[in-house]
């Protein structure tokens, strides 16, 4: 990367941060239905600066709790974590990101993507969301990212959760009743929040 690319990422990492400091003073919290908030991560994975990254992903935490992210976002979160030796916090993360689309990492590491007959709880559940998705598994600073992935993603506790959770899903399409339908989509959501 260059000089005037590194500096061009650190100055839109500042003009985001200005800009949503100043939704706060005026409205008094933060109001970022532009989602500038989600754009960060990618600046800081540019730049190799999982410090940064780290610190501003703490700083997100604090100011939208509840917020669950896109798949990409909570990909790059995930990536941060780990580059960041937070590797506890990193499979949470994966899972999460798992959670918001399970093609995701198909995706990265170039395997073919398969349709699971399942509920879609919107288009970032899809298959075609992944099409936009510029991460792959390919990026050679990223092998270590790649090796710690594999591995997780191929442990038994990932295996477990994650058959859960197309279980509960294929349940969810295939049931009627609507008062079933809310238990189980309770279940999935307590499921993405305990891994």
């Amino acid at each position: 990367m260059t000089p005037k690319e590194i500096e061009k990422y650190k100055k839109y990492i500042a003009d985001v941060k200005r800009a949503l400091s100043a939704e706060k003073r005026k409205f008094g919290a933060y109001d970022d239905s532009r989602g500038m908030r989600y754009y960060p991560p990618k600046a800081y994975i540019k730049l190799q600066d999982f410090k940064g990254g780290l610190t501003y992903l703490k700083w997100f935490i604090k100011n939208f709790p509840d917020d669950i992210g896109f798949p990409d976002f909570l990909f790059e979160c995930t990536l941060i974590l780990f580059k960041s030796g937070q590797f506890v916090d990193a499979e949470k993360k994966a899972f999460e990101t798992y959670c918001s689309n399970t093609y995701l990492f198909d995706k990265y590491f170039g395997r073919p993507i398969i349709p699971i007959d399942k509920y879609e709880y919107s288009n970032i559940d899809c298959p075609s969301y992944t099409d936009s998705f510029e991460y792959s598994c390919k990026r050679t600073e990223l092998s270590d990212f790649n090796e710690w992935l594999k591995l997780y993603l191929a442990s038994e506790k990932f295996i477990k959760l994650s058959a859960k959770f197309i279980d509960l899903n294929k349940r969810v399409k295939n049931e009627n009743d609507s008062e079933t339908r809310m238990y189980l989509i309770k279940q999935v959501r307590q499921l993405e929040t305990e891994a």
